[in-house]
């Protein structure tokens, strides 16, 4: 598993795990069942605080994404697709709310904004 950390990122380094694991699962890169490094090796693989792994493990066990079964390891969750579709609906909201900033900081028309999108949605 490949997970790249980065001392420059505003986000904590368990966020970033999460982030990425996240990201993996909801694109099908692990699949339901798939076991996930235990939390030791996956701290020793990053170089990283085993309470870091730990924390990023709980919150991707918190929202639904993994299952850890006590003295076997933890592996991604049956997915359920409402959840799935919620997840995304949320990162689209996170992208458009930037995107909105940005526009405003430009002073770019509403119209213009939804021509733009229009003309991304028919690539």
């Amino acid at each position: 598993m490949i997970i790249k950390l980065s001392n420059n990122s505003e986000k904590p380094i368990y966020e970033q795990i999460t982030d990425q694991l996240k990201q993996a699962i909801l694109t099908g890169t692990l699949l339901t069942g798939d076991s996930l490094p235990s939390i030791r090796a996956l701290a020793k693989e990053l170089k990283i605080s085993v309470m870091t792994t730990k924390r990023a493990y709980a919150d991707l066990e918190r929202d639904g994404f993994i299952v850890t079964i006590a003295g076997k390891g933890s592996y991604v969750s049956e997915r359920n697709q409402d959840f799935l579709r919620e997840e995304l609906i949320r990162q689209i909201e996170v992208h458009f709310t930037k995107a909105v900033s940005i526009a405003k900081t430009a002073n770019v028309p509403k119209e213009e904004l939804h021509d733009l999108l229009d003309l991304l949605l028919e690539e």
